[in-house]
């Protein structure tokens, strides 16, 4: 491996060919190489807990501080050399097709921009539980997922005859209805009647998930066991779930299996095929006819025909034992899943490192290069958990009493790294064809990389991709982010409507609130105008969104820890417990409301491009993402609670490994915390900070010792970054999804979630000031009030920056890419004074980003007034 770091030790060829890629694939995943059938599932995920711990502490460990590069680093590079040259990915050419409305009758009946495919569905020979489809030919969306087109297809042939004739006459209402606006969602249903959606419902499947999910709460205090137990836990882990499946006696899989025959004339789900071949449901009727016609070796294919064809796509029934095996793997699957959480401390990277089958033949040889970029992701992000395991490997087996380690700030190696500019520019180029007003319309490996190994493309190619996915339009090209002057970028292919609102300033929350409630489901751009000024626009929108934000950090509101107004490590959700939700439910139920409305204006500000002043904390976004919090999440927010945390489970490992090598395993071991016996420590059983909150009933009189510290640890993590904040976060994803759906955002990180929401933290610097602003209307850049207010803007600090940009833009903040992306560009003109030209003060257009500014005698002069200006001139919009 440390061979690698040389550039002329192997090839790329050299590399590629070697093995050594698919050797370290199996290693870190154990020998389940493409989905290959696990038989122990506790003892497998054990052990990949710890190859991946292994192989992720040699990596960061081998750091040389002398070296310019890094061995993680050389093993990236390495790795997407090798991508780029083995990757045979294909960047479709436009389908050429006249502008103008299509209607899709399937699946769900509305008007397209682009052209549907014309499908005819044809029963299986052999089918005899399932009718023929009434309708000869239907149009059909090419960019929904054939999941929708199966659910659309399921309920009209079955052989139930009761709501059949009700399924007709719906169809044919579909016919001769008006257009509905296209969705800008493909991948959510539209327009299905529950009569779709129930036939698709498995009870017993839900049963067994339902008895998994119990389960998965009575074994909530073992998350953080000892390494030492790992193995035995997890086959307890196993057993009792195991019991829960079967604890009548009987196997509900079996149970499926001879009951199946009797209900073979009631299908759950269809199996649909394209000239013999089996389609993948997650793909889109598009994606499928291009890799048909594409074939293995992603030829050019020819274009013609491929609207004016009619496409025969045959459906029947799954197959019993396919429908056993599925269950099979679903169970196996969150039987899985369930491990993966019990063993999150020792195995922080399981978020989904496998794919099926038909996604890794989708990748073809490209699979064992992305697999391993995907685990180093996972390792580099994770950098600080597995060098805290280490130092608490170390300490429990006594070879250090020094934890100040586990506050060691850890290098990371730059995101970018990750990226592949070979296929960031194949997806650039596949956006721009003309086509691209859905992601179904792109070919299938840009959505399974997408959804996969996002990290593999540059931050802008994720952010139109995003754009496209999740608001149905690309963003404009002078703002992928940014707010502007063209309501969040709309594109020439799709604009919104505007819609403005008259607010309040004396009751911002309240005219939020009721400007939500009534325009969050609608694709309009908002703007807004306050009472009895005569401002509107861009300007007086971004101030808006800035004073919400604000209001949501006011102090006594309940909804952040700390409970002030500047939060030094951000903001996260106070926690409540379930105690406190029901005595004071008034109180939690205003802060339930208030999350809410907090995720119905941020999933706005993106969908409309504006900026918010929201200083959220890193785990916060991590929530936002979907992501689960661990121990090593609570430092990031909380510094102190954290690195306390910490050292306790650390003093619990140090326990169990002294037992573990006890001869007399009853005998009590002493350990001591920095000289200090945890029983000093004076702790009871209730959250720091948060006297009312009791960690569990019947422990509120108890206080901790040796002997119930990890239950201790386990139940602060829990209520910190669980249970006491899962209502909040709830309300607030709810919120978030009247907009568009929040699951579309986790193609970013943390950090560019937060770049994304609030633009740039740095605003500006010197070099910065001279090439993106413009001088007109009486100045140039050579003149002297110039050449004094750059000196000034070089000099503000932080607050007056902000300052500064708050009253000129609306914002506090810049989008990101700086001054650059700014949009209009700053501009300063003269203002023509009408007493003498040292007593007017600046003033501005906010919608063009104009400041008026006074040639004033002197710089000490316009500094006076233009802080004056920035910092009194601001609460109100007139006529300047």
């Amino acid at each position: 491996m440390s061979e690698l770091k040389e550039e002329d030790s192997i090839s790329t060829f050299e590399f590629v060919e070697s093995g050594l890629i698919k050797s370290l694939v199996d290693y870190l995943s154990n020998g389940r190489h493409i989905g290959q059938e696990v038989t122990h599932a506790a003892d497998h995920f054990c052990t990949m807990g710890k190859r991946f711990e292994v192989f992720g502490q040699l990596l960061v460990s081998s750091t040389d501080p002398a070296s310019e590069k890094s061995l993680i680093l050389a093993l990236i590079q390495r790795l997407q050399n090798g991508l780029s040259s083995v990757e045979n990915f294909p960047v479709i050419p436009s389908h050429a097709y006249r502008t103008r409305n299509y209607y899709a009758t399937v699946p769900s009946g509305h008007c397209t921009p682009y052209p549907c495919l014309k499908v005819q569905f044809v029963r299986e020979k052999e089918e005899n539980c399932l009718r023929d489809y009434a309708d000869d030919i239907v149009n059909v969306d090419p960019f929904v997922p054939l999941e929708e087109i199966e659910g659309y297809l399921l309920p009209r042939v079955r052989n139930n005859k009761t709501g059949n004739s009700t399924l007709r006459s719906e169809d044919s209402k579909l016919k001769d209805s008006t257009c509905s606006p296209s969705p800008s969602d493909s991948s959510t249903p539209q327009g299905k009647s529950a009569e779709d959606i129930a036939p698709m419902v498995d009870v017993e499947e839900l049963q067994v998930y339902t008895r998994l999910q119990q389960f998965k709460l009575e074994v909530k205090p073992n998350l953080l066991s000892s390494p030492t137990n790992t193995s035995s836990s997890a086959q307890k882990v196993m057993d009792a779930a195991e019991d829960s499946v079967d604890q009548e006696g009987h196997n509900p899989l079996q149970q499926e299996a001879s009951t199946s025959t009797d209900s073979e004339d009631t299908p759950a789900s269809l199996q649909l095929y394209l000239e013999g071949q089996e389609l993948n449901c997650k793909s889109t009727l598009y994606q499928s006819i291009l890799k048909q016609q594409t074939g293995t070796e992603h030829d050019s294919m020819s274009i013609a025909t491929l609207w004016s064809r009619v496409y025969k796509i045959t459906y029947g029934r799954h197959a019993t034992t396919e429908r056993i095996h599925c269950k099979r793997s679903h169970d196996e699957s969150t039987l899985s899943l369930l491990c993966e959480k019990t063993f999150s401390q020792y195995t922080p990277y399981f978020c989904r490192m496998f794919i099926s089958n038909a996604e890794a033949e989708e990748l073809g040889p490209s699979y064992d290069v992305i697999s391993l970029l995907k685990s180093l992701e996972g390792i580099n992000r994770l950098r600080f958990q597995l060098m805290s395991r280490e130092t608490m490997r170390v300490f429990a087996e006594g070879r250090t009493d020094d934890l100040n380690k586990l506050n060691s700030a850890i290098c990371e190696v730059h995101q970018n790294e990750f990226v592949n500019k070979k296929l960031t520019e194949k997806l650039e180029q596949q956006m721009r064809n003309p086509i691209a007003a859905s992601v179904g319309a792109m070919p299938a490996w840009c959505t399974l990389l997408m959804d996969w190994c996002p990290f593999l493309f540059g931050f802008e190619a994720r952010c139109k991709y995003f754009h496209i996915a999740a608001l149905g339009r690309l963003p404009n090209h002078t703002q992928s982010t940014s707010h502007g002057n063209n309501g969040g970028g709309s594109s020439g292919r799709h604009q919104n409507p505007r819609k403005k609102i008259l607010v309040h300033r004396n009751k911002i929350l309240e005219s939020a609130a009721h400007m939500m409630e009534l325009h969050s489901r609608q694709k309009v751009v908002l703007e807004v105008e306050y009472s009895e000024e005569v401002g509107t626009g861009l300007g007086p929108t971004l101030e808006f969104y800035t004073l919400v934000c604000h209001e949501f950090q006011r102090s006594g509101l309940g909804m952040w820890r700390d409970d002030c107004l500047v939060s030094l490590f951000g903001l996260f959700p106070r926690p409540w417990s379930p105690s406190q939700t029901t005595s004071s439910s008034t109180l939690h139920s205003e802060v339930i409301k208030k999350f809410t409305l907090l995720g119905h204006i941020v999933a706005k500000a993106i969908q409309d491009g504006r900026l918010l002043d929201l200083p959220f904390a890193k785990a916060f976004y991590k929530l936002i993402l979907g992501k689960e919090l661990s121990l090593y999440d609570i430092q990031s927010f909380d510094p102190a609670l954290g690195r306390a945390l910490l050292e306790f489970q650390a003093v619990v490992e140090r326990k169990q490994y002294l037992k573990s090598h006890c001869e007399d395993s009853s005998r009590d071991v002493d350990v001591l915390l920095r000289n200090t016996k945890i029983e000093d420590m004076c702790l009871d059983f209730s959250l720091p900070g948060y006297p009312d909150y009791v960690l569990a009933s019947g422990l509120d009189s108890k206080m901790v010792n040796l002997h119930n510290l990890e239950e201790y640890v386990a139940l602060m993590v829990d209520a910190t970054t669980k249970s006491g904040i899962a209502r909040q976060v709830e309300a607030f994803k709810s919120g978030f999804d009247q907009v568009f759906p929040i699951r579309h955002l986790k193609v970013f990180t943390e950090e560019e979630l937060e770049r994304l929401l609030c633009g740039e933290h740095v605003l500006w610097n010197s070099d910065e000031l001279l090439d993106h602003i413009k001088f007109d209307h009486g100045y140039t850049i050579s003149s002297p009030p110039i050449a004094n207010l750059l000196e000034i803007m070089k000099e503000f600090d932080l607050k007056q920056q902000r300052a500064f940009l708050q009253f000129v833009t609306g914002a506090p903040r810049l989008p990101t890419g700086g001054l650059a992306s700014l949009s209009p560009n700053l501009t300063i003109v003269r203002k023509h004074c009408s007493k003498g030209i040292d007593d007017d003060l600046p003033s501005v257009m906010t919608c063009a980003n104009y400041l008026k500014l006074p040639p004033y005698s002197s710089k000490e002069v316009m500094r006076e007034k233009l802080l004056y200006a920035i910092t009194e001139g601001q609460g109100s919009f007139h006529l300047s």
